[in-house]
């Protein structure tokens, strides 16, 4: 099946060629990465990087960034159910925990678990781009970044736009939503207020998520200072997400929070940025809905930071360097009151060699933690200019990610943390090479990862003992990836055909294969297809189809899609998941949703 797949997509290509005419060149190779402290193109960098761009989101048939993020061949989104309430994030294989989420270059790390990291993402409708990094980031970002970091970036401004969106559907969905920007003399802002509710497609399986969102810059006309927040607040039914038992009706409510303070200080060759930032996640977990005194969890983790990240240009190059300073509190009725204090010291240069052909970036990460102490981790990025349109690239590196405080004193009747835990370590390799034009782009790359101490929750001997926090000895990870994307004009209108290939082999199993509880279900192959056509002049269709291969043996299609039609200052849409009813999981014991349809209406005020 997947065979017939990619080769329609073939044919498909061929087809598009025989008809292409030029088209512009696209915006996204000037693109420079948010977060990082050497400024570079998106084309310059010597890295896997994928940028799902605000044209890609609005033809993506997506209506979250779990959705969205799952179109994105390495990169795996195992939800629990629909409207984004719960979903892990993982990169080129690895743990829920090893990928590190930013919101405009601010960490997103939560201390208590890995499973919070979607919990910040963004409403579809503030989010200019999305930059995913794949690979070990720890060099450049620090803890967390093990497998790599996806990094969202808002929208600068809506030029005094109001836009009003109204969607209903299946299961009982009702979502709506309000964006309104301004431009002010010396500031501007930008403000959305959004709900997504729903009955739910099985037993205990509703939701209703808030979302708000701010941002703000003040002072334009001098020293510009940029300000975010974000408050999320989730309450979802959650069968079946972490037992198979069925006396449980499990229930859960997040609440994820951003406040940051951002300004940029230039002066010759030198730029500066500092921020502070305080992020808040809120968790509580009931095993039975309706008795709350049987089991509850409660859990408050706040961290408090300050950064300052740096570069100078100079005839050697561009130096990057920055410091890092965080403190987190967690207040638990399970895992205690915690605290730590981290320190991360980044440090990199960029040597242009050959008239600018070869470039050679080493950096290295150290790092502080009040409860793990010192490590460094080196790294190297080389990229050599094949010819304008055609880079090749490899890079390597050390990675880490320090214990959760679920890994370390996480206890309930079925789990066990372990509080001597050591920190999760791998060496990193990668080669590739990416091609871009006006009409089309496409990078392959393979890559090596061998790692040490990685954190799974392991009976050792039979099926009836205690899950227990465990380092696995030594973990081998391969794998190779292809993405490419082709636009054309075809009848005056911009047509594209996205599509991408992931293919994944590690070690896991011959762990504990039968005995493991988060390890067994790594996505060996990957295929995604986006087709995303405009044959009239207001109306456009896009098409997504994904298939699926975990190393468990389970296999699944799913097809995606979704019509938008322009009336003035109107827009309906018609969104389709599922279309073939297909039945699977991708995490757990929650099966997926069947075939639903939601219907949308937005109006926007100028």
């Amino acid at each position: 099946m997947r065979k017939i797949y990619i080769l329609c997509t073939i044919i498909l290509i061929i087809g598009f060629q025989l008809n292409a005419q030029d088209i512009p060149r696209q915006k996204l190779d000037s693109v420079t990465l948010t977060g990082a402290r050497i400024d570079l193109p998106f084309r310059e960098n010597s890295r896997t990087i994928n940028i799902i761009t605000s044209t890609d989101i609005k033809n993506s048939a997506a209506v979250n960034v779990a959705d969205l993020l799952q179109q994105v061949a390495g990169v795996d989104i195992r939800r629990r159910g629909t409207g984004g309430s719960q979903a892990d994030l993982y990169i080129r294989g690895g743990g829920f925990d090893q990928t590190l989420l930013l919101i405009d270059g601010i960490k997103m790390d939560d201390a208590q678990t890995g499973h919070h990291t979607m919990n910040a993402a963004l409403p579809i409708e503030v989010i200019e781009r999305i930059e995913i990094i794949k690979g070990p980031a720890a060099r450049v970002f620090g803890q967390n970044a093990f497998t790599g970091a996806i990094n969202i970036v808002t929208k600068k401004n809506l030029n005094n736009l109001v836009s009003a969106n109204l969607e209903t559907g299946s299961f009982g969905q009702l979502n709506g939503n309000a964006t309104a920007g301004t431009e002010l003399e010396n500031s501007s802002h930008i403000v959305h207020v959004g709900r997504v509710t729903s009955n739910g497609y099985r037993n205990n399986s509703d939701y209703d998520n808030s979302n708000y969102f701010l941002k703000s810059v003040f002072n334009k006309n001098a020293q510009p200072i940029e300000m975010i927040a974000t408050f999320f607040e989730r309450k979802f039914g959650a069968e079946n997400f972490y037992t198979t038992n069925p006396t449980f009706n499990e229930y859960e409510e997040t609440q994820n929070s951003l406040i940051a303070f951002t300004t940029t200080f230039r002066k010759n060759n030198l730029k500066i940025q500092p921020r502070v930032y305080w992020k808040r996640n809120q968790d509580m977990f009931l095993l039975r809905r309706f008795e709350p005194n049987f089991f509850r969890n409660f859990h408050i983790s706040d961290k408090i930071g300050a950064e300052a990240n740096a570069s100078y240009v100079s005839k050697l190059g561009i130096t990057g360097f920055g410091i890092d300073l965080s403190k987190i509190y967690l207040r638990s009725n399970n895992l205690g009151n915690r605290n730590r204090f981290m320190t991360n010291v980044f440090l990199e240069h960029r040597f242009s060699l050959l008239n600018n052909k070869l470039d050679i970036t080493p950096g290295v990460a150290l790092t502080y933690f009040s409860d793990f102490k010192f490590h460094a981790f080196p790294g190297i990025d080389i990229g050599f200019d094949i010819t304008n349109d055609l880079k090749a690239y490899g890079n390597v590196g050390y990675t880490y990610r320090i214990p959760t405080y679920t890994d370390l004193y996480y206890s309930d009747p079925r789990t066990n943390g372990n509080p001597d835990l050591e920190p999760e370590e791998a060496f990193a390799q990668e080669v590739g090479i990416k091609y871009i034009t006006p009409k089309f782009r496409a990078t392959l790359a393979v890559f090596n990862r061998d790692a040490k101490n990685l954190i799974d929750y392991i009976r050792p001997n039979t099926i009836e003992e205690i899950f227990t926090a465990t380092n696995i000895t030594e973990v081998n990870t391969k794998g190779l990836e292809f993405d490419a994307a082709y636009n054309l004009k075809l009848k005056g209108f911009t047509q594209t055909l996205a599509f991408g290939y992931a293919y994944l082999d590690d070690t896991i199993l011959e762990q504990n294969e039968e005995l493991s509880r988060y390890s067994l279900n790594t996505l060996k192959h990957q295929y995604t297809t986006r087709l995303s056509t405009q044959l009239f002049k207001d109306m456009r269709q896009n098409i997504v189809y994904k298939y699926a291969e975990r190393t468990t043996g389970q296999t699944y299609n799913v097809w995606d899609a979704s019509l938008v039609y322009r009336l003035k200052q109107m827009e309906f849409t018609i969104t389709a998941s599922n279309i073939f009813d297909a039945d699977y999981i991708e995490t757990g014991f929650t099966p997926m949703p069947p075939s639903n349809v939601l219907f949308g209406l937005r109006y926007n005020f100028k």
